[in-house]
C-alpha cells in the first residue's frame, strides 16, 4: 500500500526536510581532511537537537550512527566512527533524515574533501546528481513509478563513458516511499526493469525518495560483516544524491531543498510546487 499524504502532512514533511538540508550545510562544511566520520555524525546530531526534531537513522534496524557516512568505494550506510578520518581528494556521500512531529525527511548528497580530485571523480557526482534531478522532472502528475526509473537511467546512459569505461548503476539499493516512516513502499529502482512493469501512477500525496547510487565501474555490491556497509564488488568509487520529494495538485515541492527544487526544476521546464511554509 503507497501512503498518500494530505496537504498538512506534507508540511510537516517539508519541515522535517528543511532540517535534512541543514545538517547537509553543516556537514558539507565539517567534511574536511582530518575530520572523522564521528565527527560528522556529531555535527548532524547538534543540527537535529536544536531544531528540536528527532533522526531517523539512529538506532533504524540497530544503526548505531544519526548520519550515513560512505567514503570513496563505500556505496552507502557507512557507520560514522573515530577511525575513518577523511583525507585530501576522498569522496564521502552524506545521507541524512530528520523527524518532525511523526513525519520524515531523507536525502543524501556526495561531497570533496579538500583538492585535486581527478576529472572522473567530479563528473561522476555530476552525472549522478543530475541523473536525480531527471528522475525529479519525471516525478509528475499521471506518469507512472517507471518513469522516473527511465529519466534516471537515459541520462546516465547519455553521458560519455568515463576512463574506467562505464558507470555502474547500483542494482540492489534504490528509492522509497516515505512519510510516516523512512522507507516505505514503493521501492523505486534507477533502471528500467521489464519485471517490475510500470509501477504505480503518481497522483498527489505520493511522497518518494529519490536516490540513484553510481559507480566508476561495477553496479554490483556487497555488505561488510558490520551487515552495513556497503561496498562496490570492484573497489570503484561511487556517488549517491538523494532528495524526498512530495507530490502536489500544482507539481513536484523538493521536501529537502531549500528552495524546494525551484532552480533545478526550472532548468527541465519544471514549475515547483508553492512552498507551504512559505
Amino acid at each position: 500500500m503507497v501512503e498518500i499524504k494530505n496537504p498538512e502532512q506534507i508540511a510537516k514533511m517539508r519541515a522535517a526536510g528543511l532540517v535534512v538540508a541543514a545538517i547537509h550545510e553543516a556537514t558539507r562544511k565539517a567534511a574536511v581532511p582530518g575530520a572523522s566520520t564521528k565527527d560528522l555524525d556529531e555535527v548532524a546530531a547538534k543540527v537535529i537537537a536544536d531544531h528540536g526534531a528527532k533522526p531517523n537513522f539512529l538506532g533504524y534496524g540497530g544503526f548505531p550512527g544519526n548520519i550515513c557516512t560512505s567514503v570513496n568505494d563505500v556505496v552507502v550506510h557507512g557507520i560514522p566512527d573515530r577511525e575513518t578520518v577523511l583525507k585530501d581528494g576522498d569522496i564521502i556521500s552524506i545521507d541524512a533524515g530528520a523527524i518532525i512531529e511523526g513525519w520524515h525527511g531523507d536525502a543524501a548528497f556526495t561531497a570533496f574533501v579538500g583538492s585535486g580530485h581527478a576529472p572522473e571523480l567530479l563528473e561522476l557526482s555530476r552525472v549522478t546528481e543530475e541523473s536525480m534531478w531527471a528522475g525529479v522532472a519525471a516525478f509528475r502528475n499521471g506518469n507512472r513509478l517507471v518513469d522516473i526509473s527511465k529519466a534516471i537511467e537515459s541520462y546516465i546512459r547519455r553521458q560519455p563513458r568515463p576512463a574506467t569505461g562505464k558507470y555502474g548503476i547500483v542494482e540492489d539499493y534504490g528509492g522509497h516511499g516515505i512519510g510516516s516512516e523512512m522507507h516505505m513502499d514503493p521501492h523505486l529502482l534507477n533502471y528500467v526493469s521489464r519485471k517490475r512493469g510500470r509501477g504505480i501512477k503518481l497522483v498527489p500525496g505520493v511522497c518518494l525518495a529519490i536516490e540513484p547510487m553510481v559507480s566508476l565501474g561495477t553496479p554490483l555490491t556487497h555488505v561488510l560483516e558490520d551487515n552495513w556497509t556497503v561496498k562496490t564488488d570492484d573497489g570503484s568509487w561511487s556517488s549517491h544524491w538523494e532528495h524526498s520529494i512530495a507530490l502536489t495538485e500544482q507539481g513536484p515541492l523538493v521536501l529537502t531543498a531549500v528552495d524546494g527544487g525551484k532552480a533545478k526544476l526550472a532548468e527541465y521546464g519544471v514549475t515547483a510546487a508553492p512552498d507551504p511554509l512559505g
